[in-house]
């Protein structure tokens, strides 16, 4: 079920919203994004700091998503792997 919110935030503002993500993370972090070779981010959610994983949301280029996910965890290189802060 915790699971089903990462995904309704990812999927609450369409893709032009970018600019916004920029301005609304929270403190903290919800789990990590790490981008695959085909630029393709994988985010591996926790509700719960240290908690269990709760979901695994991945978004390739093109999808309608990935700009505002990849502005979310502030840009990212293949192979690279950061926390994911927390929507508000």
């Amino acid at each position: 079920m915790r699971w089903l919110i990462a995904v309704a935030l990812l999927t609450a503002f369409p893709a032009s919203a970018v600019t916004l993500q920029q301005d609304c993370r929270g403190p903290g972090s919800i789990g990590t994004a790490l981008m695959d070779t085909d630029g393709t981010i994988t985010l591996n959610i926790r509700t719960i700091p240290g908690g269990p994983l709760d979901g695994v949301v991945a978004s390739r280029p093109g999808d309608a998503n990935y700009a505002r996910i990849l502005s979310h965890v502030g840009g990212m290189q293949p192979g690279e792997k950061k926390p994911v802060p927390p929507w508000c």
